[in-house]
Parts: C-alpha cells; structure tokens; sequence
C-alpha cells in the first residue's frame, strides 16, 4: 500500500511539475521533504523493532511476527523513501546550485552516513529474518540514536547554514 501512494506521489509531483514548469522547484522540494520525514521515520522506528525482537524467542509466533513488521518496513518504505529523498534532493542541489556551499557538503556527508546506516540496518532486516543477530538491545538503543543524530545535523545545516 505504501508503495502504491509513493507512485501515485511521485506521478502527481511529475505531472505537475510538467503543468506548471515555473512551480518545479516548489514541487519537487515538496516531494523531497515527504520523503524524508518518511524515510526518517523509518530509520528511527526500525531499530526500536530490532530491540523488541531481542527480547523475543527465536522461531516463536512474535519474533516471526517482528520479522515481517522489519521486512515491509524497510521494502515498503524506507527503501522507497531513501530513494525518493536521493533523487530529489540530487535534483534540488542541482537546480539551486547549493552544491558549491559549505553546509551543503557538511548535509551531503551526513547523507552518506545515514544512508550507510541505511545499509547496515538492511543487513541487520537479513541477519533477524535468519535469526542469526548477534547484537544485544542495549547495541540497537545506541543505534537508534544514530539517525537522530544525523538528522539534527541536516536540519541545522539545511535550516542555519551556517556556512
């Protein structure tokens, strides 16, 4: 369902954006911040799930249960959200030139992490569905601060840019 509305989105922003071509940069940063918060979302709700599931017997109705929440999740909407949120924001930087500035370099390397961080919580969806996670809770507590993190930092650099 959640990929259905991301096309359907997606459709909507590229047909407006090919009616009312002076708009584009207003619908496409729409596009973009939707995304994000999305994306965002789901980063800092996908780790909270790995904890609970720790805390689960392996092959029991609940971790299975955990194990189908953290795959649609991630292939539903944190995948469709990172992607969106990259091609649009590549698209933004682009359009207004902020690709030369200082905080827009600080913003891309944090968007590098976290999509990194992206990665390793994919990693962790694979390691859980074979009920082969090492790690603690307490690990997947601090984890879950680190998208907090990065996001405080994009924000900031977005929002105050501060050089």
């Amino acid at each position: 369902m959640a990929k259905a509305i991301g096309i359907v989105l997606a459709l909507v922003v590229v047909t407006l954006v090919y009616l009312y071509p002076d708009n584009a940069y207003l619908w496409v940063k729409a596009l973009h911040v939707i995304a994000v918060i999305s994306w965002m979302a789901g980063m800092l709700y996908l780790p909270r799930l790995f904890i609970y599931h720790c805390a689960a017997v392996k092959g029991s109705v609940q971790s299975e249960t955990f194990k189908v929440m953290e795959r649609r999740l991630l292939k539903a909407i944190i995948n469709p959200a990172m992607m969106v949120t990259w091609a649009a924001g590549l698209w933004l930087a682009w359009r207004t030139v902020a690709y030369m500035d200082g905080w827009f370099h600080v913003k891309f390397l944090a968007v590098l992490i976290l999509s990194g961080i992206h990665g390793y919580f994919s990693k962790a969806v694979r390691m859980f569905a074979e009920d082969r996670n090492a790690k603690p809770a307490r690990f997947w507590r601090m984890m879950n601060e680190v998208p907090t993190v990065l996001m405080i930092i994009i924000v900031i650099m977005v929002i105050i840019k501060p050089f």
